[in-house]
C-alpha cells in the first residue's frame, strides 16, 4: 500500500499565502507525477496542479502566476506554495499520486484532503 499524508491548510486572510505538503510513503517503487486536486461545496473535484519525476509543472489557469509547486524526490513528496489566495480559492484541498508498486504494478493513490479557507 501506499499512504499520502497532506498538511498545511487552514484559514487565511485574501492575499496571503499557505505552504501545503503531501509526504507519499510505503511500497513505492516510483512515483511519476504527484498532483494537487480541490473540491469546493457543490463543484466537481478539479486538478490544480501537478508535477512530474522530471519536474514538468502544469497549472490550472485561475492559479497561473500565483501558486507554484515543488517536489523532493528522495523524499517522495511535494510542496505547493498557494501566494496571493483569493476566496474562491477555497475549497478541500486532495494530493494525489501515481506511481508504481515494487511489485512493479501500477497504483494511483489520494489522500484524507486539507481544509483551506480563504477569508476575512
Amino acid at each position: 500500500q501506499v499512504q499520502l499524508v497532506e498538511s498545511g491548510g487552514g484559514l487565511v486572510q485574501p492575499g496571503g499565502s499557505l505552504r501545503l505538503s503531501c509526504a507519499a510513503s510505503g511500497n513505492i517503487l516510483s512515483i511519476n507525477t504527484m498532483g494537487w486536486y480541490r473540491q469546493a461545496p457543490g463543484k466537481q473535484r478539479e486538478l490544480v496542479a501537478g508535477i512530474t519525476s522530471g519536474g514538468t509543472t502544469n497549472f490550472i489557469d485561475s492559479v497561473k502566476g500565483r501558486f507554484t509547486i515543488s517536489r523532493d524526490t528522495a523524499k517522495n513528496t511535494v510542496y505547493p506554495l498557494m501566494n496571493s489566495l483569493k476566496p474562491e480559492d477555497t475549497a478541500v484541498y486532495y494530493c494525489n499520486a501515481n506511481g508504481r508498486y515494487w511489485s512493479g504494478a501500477p497504483f494511483s493513490t489520494w489522500g484524507q484532503g486539507t481544509q483551506v479557507t480563504v477569508s476575512s
